[in-house]
Formats: structure tokens, sequence, C-alpha cells
């Protein structure tokens, strides 16, 4: 078997085990022995034990909205409708609760929070990705960051909803992203005031500096600083 096929055995193995166990070295011992992989090479596949199946569940779950995205025609709705479907999206492909709210108790340990946020940014960077931003600028990490925040508080606020269908939960999205538009409202007439703006000419040729990523090569995080 390949390293990815063995990874994704190991990771549905798991499955079966985390709501009782968490993302836990029980686990991954069981996930293991339910796969019949040899323990050293589970170990050599997944240094952190059941942190790396927990990231790779995270993944597969981003892998997941992505389809459902590109196979799902969005040109009808308004941009905010679109961020709110691709979240939907993502929480709708959770095959159970129980497991991400194990793994938020997981990446809420001290030692696992930078792998949490990292998580957590790396699914608001595929989405802004799949809806088409074409952002060179400091607004490639405001978009993210600002989405970070919106994504990380609905999960939070979904894995405690029993109403109908989550229809609480989207409701709060509806509103955590109102929140959000009405910022961006305050950010243009900022722009459109003549003294606020020369405020804030200072920032900006700062900020003009700051640029994304590489879209095919991410060694270069957090970005670049053009002179």
């Amino acid at each position: 078997m390949t390293k990815h096929t063995d990874l994704d055995n190991l990771t549905d193995a798991a499955l079966s085990h985390v709501p009782f166990d968490g993302w836990t070295e029980a686990t991954f011992a069981a996930a293991i022995a339910d796969t019949g992989l040899d323990p050293a090479d589970a170990r050599i596949l997944c240094p952190h034990g059941a942190v790396d199946l927990a990231v790779a569940f995270h993944h597969r779950g981003d892998d997941a909205m992505v389809a459902r995205l590109e196979e799902t025609d969005l040109s009808a709705l308004r941009f905010r409708d679109r961020i709110a479907t691709a979240i939907r999206f993502r929480l709708e492909v959770v095959p159970d609760r129980e497991v991400v709210r194990r793994g938020t108790t997981l990446f809420a340990l001290p030692q696992n929070a930078a792998e949490g946020a990292k998580l957590i940014w790396g699914t608001a960077d595929r989405i802004w990705n799949a809806l088409g931003d074409t952002s060179q600028d400091a607004n490639w990490y405001s978009k993210r960051a600002t989405l970070s925040a919106v994504y990380g508080a609905t999960v939070l606020y979904w894995l405690g909803d029993d109403s109908p269908d989550h229809s609480a939960t989207w409701e709060f999205l509806d509103r955590r992203i109102d929140d959000v538009m009405q910022i961006e409202k305050l950010k243009g007439k900022a722009r459109e005031n003549p003294l606020l703006k020369r405020l804030l000419e200072g920032p900006g040729q700062v900020l003009s500096r700051v640029r994304a990523p590489s879209r095919s090569d991410r060694t270069d995080l957090p970005g670049q600083w053009r002179k």
C-alpha cells in the first residue's frame, strides 16, 4: 500500500474509536490494530500519533468541501452568500459531530494550539481560493484572518446546536457575516472621508508593501515584503 493509502486507512479506522477515546494514543493504537499496519511503520507515518490522524481528518474535510463547491453553481449568489455556503458545506461533510468535538478539545491543548490555528487558517484559505480570490497584497491576510474568526466561531456554535437541521447555526453564521460586511462598509466610508483618508495614507503605504505567499509553492509563508 502507498503512504497515502495507509494514512487514509488509519484515519478511517480511528473514526470509530474517537467518539469514545478522543484523538488519543489509545485511539491510535486501536487504529493500528484494526488495520494490521506494522506499529513501527505507523509511527513513521504519524510521528505525533493521533494528532496526525486528526490533522489528516481535517484536511479530508477541506478536500470534500472544495469538491462540493466545484460541483455547485454559485453564480446566482451574492458573494457573502457564497462564503456562507462554503462554510455550510464544510460542516455538512463531517460524518460525526462528536469527532469534531473531540478535535476541538485536542487542539485546545497548549501543545497543539498552533496546529489547530493553522488548520482553521488553512480552511479559510481553501475557501477563498475555491471562490476565486486573486488578492496579492495585505488583503490576502485580512480576508483569511476574518474568515478564520467567522469559521471558528461557527464551528463552536454548531457543536452545541440541537436545532432542526442546524438551522440556528446557519442563522448564527449569517449574523457573523453581516457583522463583517458592516466592518467593510465602515472601512469604505473611512476611505471616502478626506480627513481619515489622509490619516490612513501612512499605514496604507506600509501595507502596500505586503505580498501574499506564492500560490504554487507555500514554502515562503507567511509571505513577502516588497522593498
